[in-house]
C-alpha cells in the first residue's frame, strides 16, 4: 500500500465516503493524510451511519463537520443527511457550501437550518451535475442568476415549492435528464392545483405521492415515466415518440393523455390500478415494440371485460415477459383465452391471484399452451394463515394441476411464491 500513488489512495478513501471511516483511514500515515486533503472526492455525513451524531450537541456537530470538510480541497461529492438532529446554524451550513461549491459535482442535502438556506442561491451557476434536496423549502427561483448549466439529475423529496418556481427551476437546468418529485408541497395561486413542466432534454421522470388536478409534462426526449401513489385528475404527456418505459403503481387517474408518445414503448408495468381494458389497450395498442407487459393487482372497471391473450399476441409480437395478476371471474376465463394466436417470443410468464378460485388452474394451463417457447413460470399467491377447507381444496387442485403440467412441459422452470 505504501507504494500506491497518492491519487490512488484518494480514490480508495473516496470509495469509503463515510466521513468517520475516511478520517480514521486517513490517520494511517502522512501519505494518506495528504490523499485526504488533496485527492478526496466524496464525503458523506449521515446520522444513520453513526448514531453518535445524534448524541452530540448541535454546536459540537457543526464544528466536527466543519473541520472535516475544511481539510479537503477537491470534493466533488458531498452528502449531508441529518435526520433527528437539531437545526443547524444557517451561516455554518452556507460556509460548508461556499467552501466546496467550486468543485462539487454532486450534492445530497437534508439539513434543517435556522433560517432556511436557499440552496439554489448558494450553488447556482456552479458545476453541479446531481442535486438531491430533502425536507427543505425553495422560496423562489430567479432565472437571471440561479441557473444550473451542468445539472443532469434533480431530486426533490418533501420540498416546499410553488408550481411556478418548480417550472422555473426545471427551465434553469439546461441539461437536465432525470427528475424525481417525491411528496412535494406544491403551492399554487389558483384553487385548481396545476403543474406545467417543460424540458427538451428530460429523459426520466419519477413522481411519487403527489395530488394534483392537472399535471402537464412536455418532454420531447422522455424515455422513462414512473408514477407512484399519486392522485391526479388529468395527466398529459407531450413528446415525440421517445417513451420506452411506462410504469404506474397505486395511482388514481381520471384522464391520461399521451398523444403520440407511446409508439416506441418497450416496457409497460401497471399495478394497483383500476382501468377499462379497451381504453387502456387503445392507449398502448400502437406499441408494436413492446417487450414486457405487467398488469398486477388491477381492477377492471367493466365486469364483462378482461385482458384477452389474442389481442396481446397479435398486437405485441415482440413480447418476451408477460405478468398477469388479477382476480378471475366466472365467464371471463373463456373470453381471456379465446383465439388461436400464440405468444411465440414469451419465455418468462408470471401469474398471480389475490383470491384463489377454481378458475386459476385452468387459466394457467391455457396460458402455457399459448407460450410454446416458455422457459420460466412464476406463480404468486396470497394464502391466509387460517385456511378454510375450501381454500385448502383449491390449493390442492392447483398443486395437482401444476404437477401434471410440469410433466408435460419439462423444459419450463417453475417457481412458487406465496404471501
Amino acid at each position: 500500500m505504501e507504494n500506491f500513488p497518492v491519487e490512488v489512495i484518494g480514490n480508495i478513501l473516496s470509495q469509503l465516503a463515510v466521513a468517520r471511516d475516511v478520517v480514521i483511514a486517513s490517520a494511517t500515515c502522512r501519505k494518506w493524510r495528504e490523499a485526504y486533503r488533496k485527492h478526496l472526492h466524496t464525503l458523506s455525513f449521515n446520522s444513520h451511519d453513526w448514531p453518535v451524531y445524534r448524541d452530540l450537541t448541535t454546536s459540537r456537530l457543526e464544528i466536527l463537520i466543519t473541520k472535516t470538510i475544511f481539510q479537503t480541497t477537491a470534493l466533488q461529492g458531498l452528502s449531508i443527511l441529518m435526520d433527528d438532529v437539531d437545526e443547524f446554524s444557517a451561516s455554518t451550513v452556507i460556509a460548508w457550501l461556499m467552501y466546496t461549491r467550486g468543485t462539487l459535482r454532486q450534492l445530497v442535502y437534508n439539513v434543517m437550518t435556522t433560517p432556511n438556506v436557499n440552496i439554489l442561491e448558494v450553488c447556482g451557476r456552479q458545476k453541479l451535475e446531481i442535486l438531491e434536496l430533502s425536507h427543505n423549502s425553495i422560496p423562489g427561483v430567479e432565472l437571471s442568476y440561479q441557473r444550473f448549466p451542468r445539472l443532469k439529475t434533480l431530486s426533490l423529496s418533501y420540498v416546499s415549492i410553488s408550481a411556478l418556481d418548480l417550472s422555473l427551476l426545471l427551465a434553469a437546468c439546461l441539461k437536465i435528464e432525470t427528475l424525481e418529485l417525491i411528496n412535494p408541497d406544491i403551492a399554487t395561486s389558483d384553487a385548481q392545483v396545476t403543474i406545467e413542466l417543460s424540458s427538451p432534454t428530460l429523459k426520466s421522470v419519477y413522481v411519487e405521492s403527489i395530488s394534483l388536478d392537472k399535471f402537464i409534462l412536455e418532454a420531447d426526449s422522455i424515455e422513462r415515466l414512473h408514477l407512484k401513489d399519486c392522485s391526479l385528475e388529468l395527466f398529459e404527456l407531450i413528446g415525440k415518440k421517445t417513451l420506452k418505459f411506462f410504469k404506474i403503481d397505486d395511482v388514481s387517474l381520471i384522464q391520461f393523455d399521451t398523444g403520440e408518445t407511446v409508439e416506441n414503448l418497450e416496457i409497460v408495468d401497471v399495478s394497483n390500478f383500476t382501468f377499462i381494458w379497451p381504453k387502456f389497450y387503445q392507449l398502448i395498442s400502437k406499441s408494436s415494440k413492446l417487450k414486457r407487459l405487467r398488469l398486477w393487482n388491477v381492477v377492471f372497471d367493466d365486469e364483462a371485460i378482461i385482458v384477452d391473450l389474442e389481442t396481446i399476441a397479435v398486437c405485441f409480437p415482440q413480447l418476451s415477459h408477460l405478468s398477469l395478476g388479477y382476480d378471475l371471474r366466472d365467464g371471463a376465463l373463456h373470453y381471456g383465452l379465446q383465439g388461436s394466436s400464440n405468444l411465440v417470443n414469451v419465455f418468462f410468464l408470471e401469474l398471480g391471484w389475490t383470491i384463489i378460485n377454481d378458475l386459476f388452474p385452468h387459466w394457467v394451463e391455457g396460458l402455457l399452451k399459448r407460450c410454446p417457447n416458455l422457459r420460466k413460470l412464476v406463480i404468486h399467491g396470497v394464502v391466509s394463515e387460517a385456511k378454510s377447507q375450501e381454500e385448502c381444496r383449491m390449493l390442492a387442485t392447483l398443486t395437482s394441476t401444476i404437477v401434471r403440467l410440469m410433466r408435460k412441459y419439462m423444459n419450463v422452470e417453475v417457481q412458487f411464491e406465496y404471501e
